[in-house]
């Protein structure tokens, strides 16, 4: 069973990985005559579309990068609720990890890939929805007010990494905090952070490009 468990893991979060890895950006802007990677910030990443090939464009890839973190989460959580017990109680968690290292370390573009935000939204609405929301209120009120997207979403990881490890019942249904999922979503939260160190920078320098 255990072994049988294992191989459920590692199929599953290589298969997520493979999803993750798909480029919607890159993809999204050559469709449209754009090597993204060459003009604006040469982030792959839906922001960066949004400001190069056009509105539009940016939000399909925003939506495109948005559900494969979302729908390889809610199958493997499907799945662990209809076909495992306790021993794949964090696969959802895995494939969602595994989705966001694939769009951030992407194996078709030589391992280079966007920041990931989000595909680590589409992860994290399908594991703790209501915590993710107020996640997004947040990144929200931020780029309303200050109009950079860098900074509402390191805003937003910041306040996940730490909401996170409060015992909310709908994000711990147990009464505790979820060791595994805490310290998870932590590390997510300090990858995404992290690669927007560029854009801390310019943040800091005053020289970020505004979204509007």
């Amino acid at each position: 069973m255990v072994m049988n468990s294992i191989a459920v893991y590692a199929v599953a979060c290589i298969c997520a990985y493979l999803v993750g890895s798909v480029p919607f950006g890159f993809l999204i802007g050559k469709a449209r005559g754009v090597d993204v990677r060459t003009v604006g910030s040469k982030n792959i990443g839906a922001t960066n579309v949004y400001r190069t090939v056009g509105k539009p464009w940016g939000f399909l890839a925003f939506a495109c990068d948005f559900l494969k973190g979302l729908l390889p989460t809610l199958a493997a959580k499907w799945y662990a609720g209809s076909h495992g017990g306790p021993e794949l109680a964090h696969l959802a968690l895995a494939v969602g990890v595994a989705c966001v290292i694939g769009h951030t370390l992407t194996i078709f573009m030589k391992f280079k890939g966007g920041k990931g935000v989000a595909t680590a939204f589409g992860m994290l609405v399908g594991l703790m929805p209501w915590l993710v929301l107020s996640a997004f209120a947040l990144f929200v009120v931020a780029v309303a007010l200050s109009h950079y997207i860098s900074l509402g979403s390191c805003l937003a990881a910041a306040f996940l990494a730490v909401a996170v490890w409060f015992p909310i019942p709908h994000v711990h249904p147990e009464g505790r905090a979820d060791l595994p999922l805490c310290v998870l979503v932590t590390l997510i939260a300090v990858f995404v952070v992290w690669k927007h160190r560029s854009n801390i920078k310019r943040l800091a320098r005053g020289e970020e490009n505004k979204i509007f």
